[in-house]
């Protein structure tokens, strides 16, 4: 079997333990830029996975993330920032890891070669063709991520696979496959370095571009953002303010009525004559600012 990427040896790496601290971290840092750049040749492919995800998660679907080790982790730092930034409900995000929830205090090896636990994951999360599920594996050939996504799609689920080695059984069982063409790490096998790197950013551009599918975008605002703390409260201010041009106290007063709901703030902002008025007209338009607001200013005569 051919040596995969991820575990060959960095062209950096001889003498590395004797080199100065600076020079480590320059091999280091170096690196990570070179295994950030290998997203760009995935975009096509992350491209589709949003659509897909967006079509599941519009029809009343749900995300499901399963994963183990450093994927693993990388696949919960996107998930659950998804409902405070883009106020997708949790109950449509599902998280499956290797190990459950033992993973996040002790992230050992063996429960990545745990299909049954994968298959149970999948069966007592209750995936459907609804679904969309998303395994990440920097292998391609973790058993616990290979499994799951076999699972879920004999249950019908649309399937992404995001691995770091090519013609691996993950990606190739995948209806959606995006390859992340790292370099070799600079500490042989140590995956939650570059290939985690590029994990993470090409699940951020997924899951942003499927917000922005779903009308959670409006002019590079999080307009369907959850405002449960002090910070998020004044974002959403701030956001009904520079969309509308309304003063603070004005865009409060639309938040308070509105119940915090930024998009239905906005709408009232912009003339909506109550709330549920606003609210059916983002219906009406699948959820998005843009149309919305045309819709109010076209009864608006303006």
């Amino acid at each position: 079997m051919a040596q995969k990427r991820t575990e060959a040896q960095h062209r950096d790496a001889e003498g590395l333990d004797i080199q100065a601290p600076e020079a480590v971290l320059k091999s280091l840092a170096e690196a990570q830029i070179e295994a950030a750049g290998a997203v760009r040749e995935a975009i096509p492919a992350i491209a589709a996975a949003s659509a897909l995800i967006s079509e599941r998660l519009k029809s009343g679907g749900r995300l499901v993330y399963a994963a183990a080790g450093s994927s693993g982790l990388m696949a919960v730092a996107d998930a659950l920032e998804l409902p405070g930034t883009f106020g997708i409900k949790r109950d449509r995000i599902v998280i499956l890891i290797a190990g459950g929830d033992e993973a996040f205090h002790n992230l050992a090896g063996g429960p990545e070669d745990d299909e049954e636990e994968a298959a149970a994951g999948i069966a007592g999360a209750g995936v459907t063709s609804a679904d969309c599920v998303i395994a990440l594996s920097a292998s391609g050939s973790t058993p616990y991520a290979v499994r799951a996504l076999r699972d879920a799609r004999q249950r019908g689920a649309a399937t992404i696979a995001i691995a770091n080695n090519g013609d691996t059984p993950l990606l190739n069982a995948a209806d959606v496959a995006i390859l992340l063409k790292t370099p070799p790490e600079v500490i042989a096998g140590s995956t939650r370095m570059g290939a985690g790197t590029a994990q993470k950013i090409a699940l951020n551009m997924m899951s942003t571009l499927a917000a922005v599918h779903l009308g959670h975008v409006h002019d590079g605002y999080m307009v369907n953002l959850f405002a449960d703390n002090a910070k998020l409260r004044d974002r959403a201010a701030r956001i009904v303010t520079a969309i509308t041009g309304l003063d603070r106290d004005a865009a409060d007063r639309s938040l308070e009525q509105s119940g915090g709901a930024v998009k239905t703030a906005i709408l009232l902002a912009a003339g909506a004559e109550s709330v549920d008025a606003a609210e059916g007209i983002l219906e009406k338009t699948g959820q998005k600012l843009r149309p919305a607001l045309s819709a109010i200013r076209g009864e608006q005569g303006a």
